[in-house]
């Protein structure tokens, strides 16, 4: 239960209370943001919470079990403080949040409600709802190895241990020309056989898009033109001449992870395990019953 203090607790006594909402975020950037639903500026512990700044509270959701409690926040996207970019962005995606019960006659007297971060951002034309996630979401995420067929690794982290920074699988390349539907055709990676990028990572290094990544989703070669296609659109649109690092993608499974990058070795996956058609299997007078996999 949250701690309230003997002067907090005269003021709601009193019936009458100037009760406002405010809202510490703390991005992944380390930008600290400060709201409030109140008409005027709060200050306390050194950051000053915003008026007018388009967050205001919609739904309070709690339970007693282990369930993830949640508040969602409505918004307004604005120029200065909360834009459309920095969303798309991801920006503000699992931001640090302190939700504040707050008396605006005197900011002194306030209580920690609760304590979470950013979920789901739901996103309009003009509006945007934030799902403030309680503590015990964290509970939710997987924890040590998971059992599948495919590979559980990070291609290239520590588990599996492939350098993307080699040659063999990194490169740089031009936009030479647009293609609907995210894709576009380069130059500068004709040495690379196709899709080599497939499910890989482009990191834009010059144009408007400089410094934001995208996933790749093909890498296809015909008649030695290449082409790449996004898995999602980027933020602000691809032009000709803009220049980008691509490196190699991995589909996860073990026919992968030996061909492309000699790497069976590290392979995290279980592809013998049975699957699920198991369950209709039966035995027969003929063919192979020998309980591999199918």
């Amino acid at each position: 239960m949250p701690s309230i203090s003997n002067e907090l607790q005269s003021h709601l006594d009193g019936g009458a209370t100037t009760m406002s909402w405010c809202w510490r975020i703390t991005r992944a950037d380390g930008t600290v943001f400060g709201f409030t639903d109140h008409d005027r500026a709060l200050s306390f512990d050194g950051l000053s919470f915003d008026p007018e700044s388009g967050l205001i509270p919609a739904e309070l959701r709690g339970a007693s079990d282990l369930s993830v409690d949640a508040q969602d926040a409505e918004g307004v996207l604005t120029s200065d403080r909360i834009t459309e970019t920095d969303i798309y962005d991801g920006l503000w995606d699992n931001a640090e949040v302190e939700v504040w019960r707050v008396n605006w006659s005197d900011a002194s007297q306030r209580v920690l409600m609760r304590r979470g971060s950013l979920g789901q951002v739901r996103r309009g034309r003009t509006m945007f709802v934030a799902e403030v996630r309680s503590m015990a979401h964290v509970l939710n995420q997987t924890v040590g190895r998971s059992y599948q067929a495919t590979c559980d690794a990070a291609l290239g982290d520590g588990r599996c241990r492939v350098n993307l920074e080699l040659a063999a699988y990194k490169g740089s390349g031009t936009v030479t020309g647009l293609l609907p539907s995210r894709q576009f055709s380069v130059s500068g990676l004709s040495s690379f056989g196709s899709t080599m990028f497939a499910s890989g990572v482009l990191e834009w290094t010059s144009g408007s898009n400089t410094g934001r990544k995208a996933e790749v989703l093909r890498h296809d070669v015909t008649d030695g033109s290449v082409t790449l296609h996004l898995q999602y659109e980027t933020v602000r649109a691809i032009e000709v001449g803009d220049e980008f690092v691509v490196r190699a993608g991995c589909d996860k499974t073990r026919e992968t992870c030996q061909a492309k990058f000699e790497n069976i070795a590290n392979f995290r996956g279980f592809p013998d395990i049975p699957g699920q058609s198991t369950i209709y299997r039966y035995a027969r007078r003929s063919g192979s019953n020998s309980g591999e996999t199918l």
